[in-house]
């Protein structure tokens, strides 16, 4: 597995409903300064928009909008509009058919009466793609020009790179692409997420990049959904600026499990209302800007103790308590005008009559539950096809055919690509899946491509993105959010905020997996503006017991030491814990008689390990303005208001935090 594997594995999701889910689609393009949103009434979704599959049969006297009665609708579309706009997804015996069909007169129509059967199903195909740079005659730019000059894919999902980096490489794609693709990213935590420069390793340089927030556990803390929503905005504004179209995001998914080791602070928190409340506001910003949002892992991944990537969960529910729980935020965000949802590989048996398959290829989930009961029109994408749950489970071409079989729209990240379009085309052509079935998925496809504008321009301004990618305004927006987030819940000698004195001697002990470079480096910076005399000292899970021991000793004569686990949910690591060595030394703390303070930038449950410490604070990220706004906390520098959004069993409840005012930072 290459290194970058562990990158791009972090779980995605994204698309669209259609043109009536994306107001201000007539808008500008997506490069040029974002104006604000019109405020008029959520608009329907047309009718037009119902899957092929789902009926047989018009509805009498029912015809879909016109291109003039379309939100956003451009002057030349209202001027062009004549009568009204046939319905492309009706099929089945009718009473009277017309001898000659009328011609298609909208893009999406008119493109997929020229496809062939490959060519569609090719239209379903999102494979990933680095965000690197690639030159000419390198290996990674042939794949490349493979996947879009021979394989003819739709779209692609994006990875790590610099905002330019990935722009011009993906206006390049564009240029060389038949029609336009669809692309997307994995952006949980906004668009800084995936779009950054990484870390020049010799020199430690962070290279920059866009708008990284805290997670979205730390929106749950800070209670507030506007933060969600100006996530979701900023989220919009920033991708379509670099030719992103589609964030797999916001994460539904109901954390009610401590020990589930891949969603974690993924998620917004462990209630089902709170997580609907952040949810829906993420999708109206994101829709308000024009950016696709994808609900994810449908139909809920929070109460596993099993990853995805490495095995296949298995969810022992019924359909009450998913209705309850798990299925709570999918239903708000779908009225709210979520355009689009990533299946979960996960199985639910009491929804499958009790066969263990995942929900990605079942029809029982992806049709039945999703299209009928809870009325989804928009598109399907499953969770990457190259996770274990389904890759070791599943021949690849029968993978990519069952879940086209299910319900999907997109199959995502397939291992091979060719094999997964010959799977679906040999199905079809056997007989076994119809190519109405085709025509819908990919007709849906093609309208969220026409409804963002991709058929007028696909290229971005590369000139344009630093006016509006990573801006000062952004960060901002990003530091208020993890500001609030910072939730105290445990201060049993008073510690917080500092009162030492400026010559108090600090030990502080980062835990850091070897990948995390940047932990730690934002939040001593901001500590040694009020104490210079910090030793920092880094351990990983590789560290041996006899450094803890020394440690252990060591601070016996520290005023004070801060002990700093970075963990967060990691894909195929199959934990969110720490060593027991780690956990040993921070428990021996206590013993030792040392004033301490254990700091989780991740992880919030770990306590869990050590629950004979003094002093427990959340800072739920290892971002920038997450680590930044940790000290500034600590220093008094900041009013300390978060409330933890899950229970941390057995020692707080949900909304546990105590509260702090600002205050004065270190004393003379």
């Amino acid at each position: 597995m290459p290194d970058d594997a562990v990158i791009r594995r972090l779980v995605p999701g994204a698309f669209v409903a259609l043109a009536a889910l994306l107001p201000g689609c007539g808008a500008p393009p997506p490069w040029r300064p974002v104006p604000e949103p019109p405020a008029a009434e959520e608009p329907a979704l047309p009718d037009a928009e119902r899957s092929l599959a789902e009926r047989e049969e018009p509805e009498a006297g029912r015809t879909g909008p016109t291109a003039a009665e379309r939100p956003g609708a451009e002057p030349h579309e209202r001027e062009a509009a004549r009568g009204e706009t046939p319905d492309p997804e009706r099929s089945g015996e009718q009473a009277e058919e017309p001898r000659h069909a009328p011609a298609p007169d909208r893009w999406a129509e008119r493109v997929l009466a020229t496809l062939t059967l490959r060519e569609k199903v090719a239209q379903m195909v999102m494979p990933w793609v680095p965000g690197d740079y690639t030159p000419e005659g390198s290996p990674q730019r042939e794949r490349l020009l493979e996947l879009v000059d021979h394989q003819g894919v739709g779209g692609i999902i994006v990875s790590v790179g610099s905002p330019t980096e990935v722009a011009v490489k993906l206006n390049e794609l564009q240029r060389r692409a038949r029609f336009p693709l669809l692309v997307a990213a994995d952006l949980e935590f906004g668009t800084g997420y995936r779009i950054q420069g990484g870390v020049f390793v010799p020199n430690g340089i962070a290279l920059g990049g866009a708008t990284l927030f805290p997670t979205q556990m730390a929106l749950g803390a800070t209670g507030d959904p506007g933060f969600a929503y100006e996530q979701g905005r900023i989220t919009a504004v920033e991708a379509r600026a670099v030719g992103i179209h589609v964030a797999f995001a916001p994460i539904l998914d109901v954390n009610n499990n401590p020990d589930n080791p891949i969603i974690n602070v993924r998620s917004y928190g462990e209630d089902p209302e709170l997580v609907a409340a952040m949810g829906t506001a993420f999708v109206r910003g994101a829709r308000d800007y024009r950016l696709v949002a994808t609900g994810k892992h449908f139909p809920g991944h929070g109460d596993t103790n099993v990853d995805s990537h490495l095995d296949l969960p298995v969810i022992p529910v019924d359909r009450r308590r998913l209705e309850a729980v798990e299925l709570l935020p999918y239903k708000r965000s779908i009225e709210a005008g979520l355009g689009a949802i990533l299946s979960a590989h996960i199985a639910v048996p009491k929804l499958t009559k009790g066969e263990v398959v995942p929900a990605t290829l079942s029809r029982r989930i992806l049709t039945d539950l999703l299209r009928d009961d809870l009325e989804f029109r928009g598109l399907v994408f499953t969770d990457a096809l190259d996770m274990y749950a389904i890759d070791r489970r599943f021949e690849r071409r029968e993978a990519a055919a069952r879940a086209v079989e299910a319900g999907a729209d997109v199959l995502l990240m397939p291992p091979d690509v060719e094999l997964a379009i010959e799977g679906v085309v040999s199905a079809v052509a056997g007989g076994r899946i119809p190519e109405k079935r085709i025509d819908a998925s990919v007709l849906r496809i093609l309208q969220v491509k026409e409804a963002l504008g991709l058929d007028r321009e696909r290229e971005v301004d590369i000139a344009a993105i630093p006016r509006s990618v990573g801006i000062p305004e952004h960060v901002e927006v990003a530091q208020r959010a993890a500001d609030r987030s910072i939730t105290l819940l445990r201060d049993e000698d008073g510690l917080v905020p500092l009162g030492l004195p400026r010559n108090a001697s600090i030990l502080s002990v980062t835990f850091r997996r070897p990948a995390d470079l940047l932990a730690g480096r934002y939040f001593h910076n901001e500590l040694r503006s009020a104490y210079a005399r910090i030793r920092e000292v880094y351990v990983g899970p590789e560290t041996p017991p006899e450094v803890y021991d020394r440690l252990l000793a060591d601070s016996r004569s520290a005023d004070l030491v801060i002990v700093a686990p970075y963990v967060m949910a990691v894909a195929y690591s199959g934990s969110v814990a720490v060593p027991p060595e780690f956990a040993r030394f921070s428990t021996g703390l206590a013993s030792a008689g040392a004033r301490h303070l254990v700091i989780s930038f991740g992880n919030p449950y770990l306590i869990g390990e050590f629950p004979e410490v003094r002093a427990y604070m959340l800072a739920w990220s290892p971002s920038e303005v997450s680590q930044r706004a940790a000290a500034r906390a600590l220093l008094g520098r900041l009013a300390i208001e978060g409330r933890t959004p899950t229970r941390i069993p057995p020692l707080f409840g949900i909304g546990a935090g105590l509260q702090r005012p600002a205050r004065g930072s270190a004393r003379e």
